[in-house]
């Protein structure tokens, strides 16, 4: 009996011994999956953390630290390599025609181009926005950028179909190169973004190598928007009236409100130095709201005088457009300012009219239904599509002073204004001749004397 005792003991310890090595072997293998899970889901935040969640492309983050590392490779092997910013040019304007959906589709489509240019070992990453950056690593000389930079523009440069609508889209693209314009990755992605900022303001579509003269005008750039900045707030703005005249009733019939800058010791600046920043940041919606409560303002103390029949022209931004209240914004005003809306006339460029989108056209028929007249202005040195004048809301044509100012004596000018008078006539649109009193000034200059 007590070796069957034993054999039953031991059968039971076998079986508890089989037991904990089950268990043991149960928690192993959740063990085992757990960690496989946390290292996944490691690996998921960090690709989220280190890609940008539209395109899949590396994110700022992740650019840096590459290129930390093939600067520390380019140092060490005394290479030299070259960082690349490029912005694409109007993207804002498909965003506001189709919304951002058709936005961020468009978008996928260009990462997918651009990553089909960089050679392998190289980094293109996408910042946010329409902003993307790339570097181009092991670069013999600067003559060996110049063609991959070309092939960016060039896979840009065929249509996008987004939602059955055909696109076209360029960039703008700055490059710095190591170690000429900086030994560091801040330095090195500050002046591609200068070099970008240059190849934007010649027009886009293009790219520049960054100079040490961009440094300054950068600077200078800077301080312009800081001083623009406050120029609002400390009145630094003002208007001058420039008189509309009517030929057959030989008398004034109107003034434009034109903006200035008296900005402090730079004297009284014209609208041609400041006025592409404060489209720019955006400033121009505070200060165009500025310009046409003022130029309302002055309507009102002219009609309670001398002038109660005069209109009142002011400028307005395609910049303001893009605000959902402009309507309101107008209606506000001329309510404050007891202004009639058959007073009241508002300048637009043809830029605006070729964006020929729906929200445009509602925009400008409510303003239009409070019996406000609509003017293009620089009429003639725009876009050459000239049916916007049948869609929209148009009233005055204003002829460009290129065509007028040599009018008397350049017949190609004059067939020119004489063109573009019968056309707008038989459209039922009437002209403003720019800078006619001083063609009418030079050619009295220049008759002979008798």
């Amino acid at each position: 009996s007590v070796f069957i005792d034993l054999f039953h003991k031991t059968q039971s310890l076998k079986r508890h011994e089989q037991h904990l090595e089950g268990l043991v072997e149960q928690r192993t293998v959740a063990l085992t999956a757990e960690i496989a899970e946390r290292i996944q889901a490691q690996e998921r935040l960090q690709h989220i953390a280190h890609h940008d969640s539209l395109t899949g492309m590396p994110n700022r983050i992740l650019f840096v630290e590459r290129l930390k590392q093939v600067l520390s490779r380019a140092q060490w092997h005394k290479r030299s390599l070259a960082v690349l910013f490029l912005d694409l040019d109007r993207f804002k304007i498909i965003n506001d025609t189709l919304g951002h959906e058709a936005g961020d589709q468009l978008l996928k489509m260009v990462a997918e181009r651009l990553l089909l240019c960089v050679r392998e070992g190289d980094t293109i990453a996408r910042f946010g926005g329409d902003e993307f950056a790339a570097f181009l690593d092991d670069i013999a000389s600067p003559d060996d950028v110049a063609p991959i930079i070309r092939e960016f523009l060039h896979v840009l440069a065929s249509p996008f179909v987004v939602d059955g609508h055909e696109f076209f889209i360029s960039g703008s693209i700055g490059i710095s190169l190591y170690p000429n314009d900086g030994a560091d990755t801040k330095t090195l992605m500050k002046n591609a973004d200068i070099a970008m900022y240059r190849a934007k303001q010649y027009g886009g579509n293009s790219y520049q190598f960054y100079r040490m003269d961009m440094n300054i005008h950068a600077l200078q750039r800077l301080e312009l928007e800081t001083a623009l900045r406050r120029a609002l707030e400390r009145e630094e703005f003002v208007l001058h009236y420039q008189p509309q005249f009517d030929l057959r009733k030989g008398h004034i019939v109107g003034f434009e409100a034109l903006l200035r800058w008296q900005r402090p010791g730079s004297g009284l600046l014209l609208p041609m130095e400041f006025i592409s920043v404060l489209e720019e940041t955006g400033l121009i919606i505070p200060v165009g709201e500025w310009v046409l409560h003022t130029a309302c303002t002055q309507h009102q103390a002219w009609r309670t005088t001398l002038l109660p029949t005069l209109r009142m022209s002011a400028n307005i931004s395609g910049r303001q457009f893009d605000e959902n209240n402009l309507p309101e914004t107008i209606r506000r005003i001329t309510q404050a300012t007891d202004i009639d809306g058959i007073s009241l006339e508002l300048e637009i460029t043809e830029s605006i009219l070729m964006q020929s989108n729906q929200p445009i056209i509602d925009v400008l028929q409510e303003i239009s239904a409070m019996g406000i007249r609509f003017a293009v202005d620089d009429f003639g040195t725009g876009y050459s599509s000239l049916s916007y004048l049948k869609r929209f809301p148009i009233d005055i044509l204003k002829i460009d002073q290129a065509f007028v100012q040599d009018v008397t004596n350049n017949p190609d000018d004059a067939a020119i204004v004489r063109a573009i008078i019968t056309m707008a006539h038989s459209l039922g649109i009437k002209t403003i001749a720019e800078g006619v009193a001083k063609a009418i000034i030079a050619a009295r200059l220049n008759q002979p004397r008798k």
